[in-house]
């Protein structure tokens, strides 16, 4: 291959990803919000009544028009959850529900035609829930104990002519009804054709769309990508796709950005990543993201600088503790620098700044990176004082100091506040620090 040929082959391969770029930047996502439920779900502490009463208004104020209160496809259903006070709380005091959807569990139609509506549909009716997210399973594991696929065909319908007819949807519509299939990467790489045959069917039925989960996060983002594909094929517009990725083997973002780029509409999820196992694809992380990469319906929809804020306070709400610090955009390390040089910038490519999402950077003393910017902006951070009055003829006899520890076998913790200020008083006090010319490149990009 010449090198004409060569250089020609890379534009045509970069414009394909400028293509998928393009695509993501011009996307208006239909997502439901689920803060209500996801978070609290693998949390340490949960939720209480008082909570869900304060983080609603929150949710609409950042922007969120669909928003799940809760579920009610629960085992056990006599034993009430907080998610069903609350649901009764907003009836009972007339509080607009406007948007809200609930998750339910499907309805089972004998063969005599008897149709017996699950004990959460009831709820959903008398609560006064418009919308709903209607969850089936199709793996064969998936199935087992519940139903077997011809009760599926028949109930699938009849549950959704129920639901039809029994709640009151947004403006006293019809429902908006996404069947949600719980298992559904399973059931694409294990049921395939029994898998093709219901969503087929459910192009057929008078729903909002349907949404896939990878509920215990395993499958990897090329195949998740694939299975939306095939489910696009078969569910044509305006029905829409949503998917809903945990976070068990760390795909998870990638996994939603595949499943956009091949048809999906949208994603449910938490504004935090805390979720049901160890974190999900989380709405905070896409809408975040999507900023990174120019998307200009974020801004219109949303109250950006809201989102970093919001998102961390509702898990340190959920878990009644910290955010982990290295959790990647929403984790406070995520904005603390350890080297200057890993600053995203406004206006360049990729980066999304901490300031686009209602954060600020930090700094974080790492010895065998930090360089002066980072040092003097740690010493303004524990001692309240203008970073450019640290020297930096002082802030470079730190980091040899810092070496010199290494060398010596000494392991300290210079970002704790004691360690640096006392890095601090031995530079300052070091009659023989040597005097180098600015320029003097003592620390690299790695």
């Amino acid at each position: 291959m010449s090198s004409i040929q060569a250089i020609e082959q890379a534009r045509a391969t970069l414009a394909e990803a400028n293509n998928k770029l393009e695509k993501l930047r011009n996307l208006e996502p239909y997502l439901i919000d689920l803060s209500l439920r996801e978070n609290p779900v693998g949390s340490n502490v949960g939720q209480i009544l008082a909570d869900k009463l304060d983080i609603l208004p929150k949710l609409r104020a950042f922007g969120f028009k669909n928003i799940s209160l809760g579920t009610l496809d629960y085992a056990m259903p006599d034993e009430l959850e907080v998610d069903d006070d609350f649901m009764m709380h907003l009836r009972d005091r007339g509080i607009d529900m406007s948007g809200c959807f609930a998750f339910t569990a499907l309805g089972i139609e004998d063969n005599h035609g008897a149709f017996k509506p699950d004990p959460s549909q009831l709820k959903l009716r008398d609560y006064g829930v418009p919308n709903t997210v209607h969850e089936i399973y199709l793996s064969k594991e998936g199935m087992a104990g519940q139903y077997d696929l011809e009760t599926l065909r028949r109930s699938l319908p009849a549950s959704i002519r129920w639901l039809r007819e029994n709640i009151r949807g947004d403006d006293g519509g019809a429902p908006r009804i996404l069947i949600n299939i719980v298992d559904g990467c399973d059931a694409f790489a294990e049921n395939l054709e029994d898998t093709c045959e219901i969503l087929s069917l459910l192009a057929e039925q008078p729903i909002e769309g349907v949404t896939i989960e990878d509920d215990r996060g395993t499958y990897l983002p090329f195949q998740v990508g694939a299975f939306v594909a095939v489910a696009r094929s078969l569910l044509p517009q305006p029905l829409k796709i949503l998917v809903h990725i945990h976070s068990g083997a760390g795909f998870e973002n990638a996994s939603v950005i595949e499943a956009l780029l091949n048809g999906a509409d949208g994603v449910w999820g938490g504004l935090p990543k805390r979720a049901a196992i160890i974190g999900h694809a989380s709405l905070g992380e896409l809408i975040a993201n999507l900023v990174r990469v120019g998307n200009p319906h974020m801004r219109d929809a949303y109250r950006l600088e809201q989102l970093l804020p919001l998102a961390t306070g509702f898990q340190t709400l959920d878990e009644n503790g910290p955010v982990p610090d290295d959790l990647p955009i929403l984790g406070h390390n995520a904005y603390r620098l350890t080297y200057s040089g890993f600053a995203q910038c406004h206006g360049r490519f990729m980066d999304l700044p901490p300031e686009a999402i209602g954060g600020a950077y930090g700094y974080r003393v790492c010895p065998q990176i930090s360089d002066e910017a980072v040092i003097a902006g740690r010493l303004a951070e524990v001692t309240g004082r203008p970073a450019k009055s640290f020297p930096d003829r002082i802030t470079r006899h730190m980091i040899r100091l810092m070496r010199r520890d290494l060398r010596a076998g000494l392991r300290i913790a210079y970002d704790e506040p004691g360690n640096l200020l006392a890095l601090l008083a031995r530079a300052s006090a070091d009659s023989a620090a040597p005097h180098h010319p600015p320029s003097e490149p003592l620390v690299r990009s790695p």
